[in-house]
């Protein structure tokens, strides 16, 4: 339940994130258009409108009331309405990436900003992302529990994995290989990709605002899943009663916006966190249940038994290298 809520951080800061933030701010060829830009004007504005000390607890004021609905449909069909973000994203990476053109270098020349390595010793970040991914698993079953032709769970559930996957590759990929215009570092690339998109580019502030929709129609959902498996472990009712509902939003949205003000790091956050419960869930809880079960069939023989310990380790040493890059 703790990974869940600290997962609740990737969606808040996303709308939110420090524009200061995901950039290598020792390369000279970032552009000022980029998240590398240190500007730190201020204005009477900025006084009531800052990105890390106030607009978290906006967010808070505007999202809490959205989280105290006892129905699991609305919370499931409110988040459809997420879909114009996702489609318009996709839209703009596509308009982006045929403007900026491809923009890649493969040559091994020392020195060379724009180099990009065919295997980089930071790859654990990219497998403790998967392993939150995975995990969400546990959060997909809870909300098709509540389906009425349940036949079908396993044919909706693929198809809305494969679209998943599909999306996030095509929006990654393409903006990978087609930033930057001008060419600088793709050390520059923001772990919220919009924000290497200028504040005076219209069309990235169209997708920042539809992205902020699109999180709010996440943040409740994500809400009731961990209402309903917390309640229900706890009192055996997914709803024992206002006040409980009301007490978990409240903290819920006050650790969010805590970890959007002192740690807006979206990538961290996920890779962290998906690190720590696929560890649990993924490499030790299956095996050693299955270890058990075949341990009271008779089973279990040394071979399997080390196979399984095997894996088991390969997960702790994903944890253990999130810390290492």
């Amino acid at each position: 339940m703790l990974c869940l809520t600290f997962s609740f951080a990737q969606w808040c800061a996303a709308s939110i994130d420090d524009q200061n933030k995901g950039c290598n701010h020792t390369s000279s060829q970032c552009s000022p258009s980029t998240p590398c830009n240190n500007s730190t004007a201020t204005t009477p504005w900025t006084h009531w409108w800052h990105l890390r000390d106030s607009v978290p607890f906006y967010l808070t004021i505007l999202v809490l009331p959205l989280l105290n609905f006892r129905s699991a449909t609305f919370f499931s069909k409110f988040n459809n309405l997420g879909i114009v973000s996702v489609a318009y994203l996709i839209l703009l990476v596509t308009v982006k990436a045929s403007q900026w053109g491809v923009q890649m270098k493969f040559l091994w020349i020392k020195g060379d900003d724009f180099f990009i390595a065919e295997f980089n010793p930071s790859f654990p970040i990219m497998s403790g992302t998967l392993m939150l991914a995975y995990f969400m698993h546990n959060c997909i079953i809870t909300l098709m529990r509540n389906n009425d032709e349940t036949k079908n769970n396993v044919r909706d559930l693929c198809i809305g994995y494969l679209l998943v996957c599909l999306t996030y590759l095509y929006i990654g990929i393409i903006f990978f290989i087609s930033f930057p215009s001008p060419p600088i570092p793709k050390t520059c690339i923001a772990q919220n990709f919009l924000d290497n998109l200028p504040i005076s580019d219209m069309w990235g502030m169209i997708g920042r605002l539809l992205l902020l929709f699109q999180l709010i129609t996440v943040y409740p959902l994500l809400a009731f899943i961990i209402r309903v498996q917390l309640f229900q472990e706890l009192f055996k009712n997914v709803y024992p009663s206002f006040c409980h509902v009301l007490a978990l939003n409240i903290f819920l949205v006050v650790l969010s916006s805590l970890m959007a003000k002192f740690y807006p790091n979206i990538g961290s956050i996920i890779r962290y966190s998906g690190a720590i419960s696929g560890l649990v869930f993924i490499f030790i809880f299956p095996f050693l249940i299955h270890l058990i079960d075949l341990q009271g069939k008779g089973k279990r023989t040394v071979l399997t038994t080390i196979f399984h310990v095997f894996l088991m380790l390969l997960g702790l040493a994903n944890l253990i290298g999130q810390f290492l890059v």
